[in-house]
């Protein structure tokens, strides 16, 4: 489906905005500062129910307002379909309603109607060049979209983990402590396997779409299992830093580069082209992912062609060509660079 129109109140820095889009490319044009990433982040809100920024969902909503709600219309050619979110600050809780066509849906039922969406911001390329655990957040976001239950193991392992580590805090090792602790390694086996075959599947379908410019890019999963027997050989190393050390929650993922010279690990040895090079190797196969599991997807890009080489912008012009997007820049030649039919949007 296509986005046609978008319009919110109180969402941001907006008391109330509304902006039609091209089926092929919109270009959101303005200083910083003006508000042209909120604009992106209200199309993430709409299709996924989340933005991209908040560390609490009640920030997408106004200053001194207690309620923001954001409607849209898509089109698929033949019949156009409205969805609109509300997000309603009552006491110290915030509640979420979702309505497709003005009947209300189940976030999951919503979200079914809806075409992905695949976000670039300059600051993804941490997921090359930062901890394990932000790569660990990147694939558990991938895969929770298209499995639902991933996301109930995953939380459900989270949950287990904290529990199972405030046994281990109290540093004891009596009869009582050993089952509570067999208890919830069994369980956490059990959780921890499904994440991992998840991970898994999902790192394959990356190892089979590896070429990108002219580089070769594969990724490398290592994996840290947890189980029963490695639980009870961790056991004295545990109770004494009082801590779980195994486990999916310390897996890591490696990327490597061929340029037909070298295979190196790019995490270490990439330059900065490189690094944004493999960040666009993964967002293209996200992309592609979309494609096969679901719907085209809406590209979002936030202000990152005043981080790429031209090489990298040729890629980026590319994606522009085969998918709805929306981008933001401060840069006015780059309007003149994308040469689908588009929309210009001045803040």
């Amino acid at each position: 489906m296509i986005l046609k129109n978008i319009s919110f109140h109180n969402f941001r820095n907006f008391d109330k905005f509304s902006f039609k889009l091209s089926p092929e490319a919109t270009i959101i044009i303005g200083k910083n500062s003006k508000g042209k990433t909120n604009l992106l982040e209200s199309i993430h809100f709409i299709i996924t129910g989340t933005g991209f920024r908040e560390e609490k969902e009640d920030e997408l909503i106004s200053f001194h307002k207690s309620k923001m709600d954001i409607n849209s219309v898509f089109t698929n050619d033949k019949n156009l379909f409205s969805f609109q979110i509300i997000l309603d600050r009552k006491d110290e809780k915030t509640v979420k309603t979702y309505f497709d066509n003005k009947t209300k849906r189940s976030p999951a039922n919503y979200k079914k109607e809806l075409p992905g969406v695949v976000l670039f911001t300059p600051e993804q390329i941490d997921i090359i060049k930062g901890a394990p655990s932000l790569r660990r957040d990147y694939f558990n976001k991938i895969i929770s979209i298209f499995d639902l239950a991933y996301k109930t193991h995953l939380n459900n392992y989270e949950q287990a983990l904290r529990k199972r580590n405030k046994i281990l805090e109290k540093n004891q090792r009596g009869i009582y402590v050993l089952e509570e602790l067999d208890f919830w390694n069994q369980y956490l086996e059990k959780e921890a396997e499904y994440i991992i075959n998840k991970r898994q599947k999902y790192v394959e379908y990356l190892n089979t779409n590896q070429k990108l410019d002219s580089k070769l890019f594969s990724i490398q999963y290592l994996k840290n299992e947890f189980t029963v027997e490695k639980a009870k050989q961790s056991f004295e190393k545990e109770i004494y830093i009082r801590r779980t050390i195994i486990g999916p929650q310390k897996d890591d993922f490696k990327i490597m580069m061929d340029d037909g010279e070298n295979n190196k690990n790019i995490h270490y040895f990439g330059s900065r082209s490189e690094e944004r090079l493999a960040i666009f190797w993964l967002k293209i196969n996200e992309l592609k992912y979309h494609e096969e599991k679901r719907k085209n997807p809406i590209l979002l890009l936030d202000d990152i062609f005043s981080e790429l080489d031209v090489d990298n912008k040729k890629i980026v012009l590319n994606l522009i060509k085969k998918y709805q997007t929306v981008a933001t820049t401060t840069e006015d030649e780059i309007i003149d660079k994308i040469k689908s039919n588009k929309e210009v949007i001045s803040l």
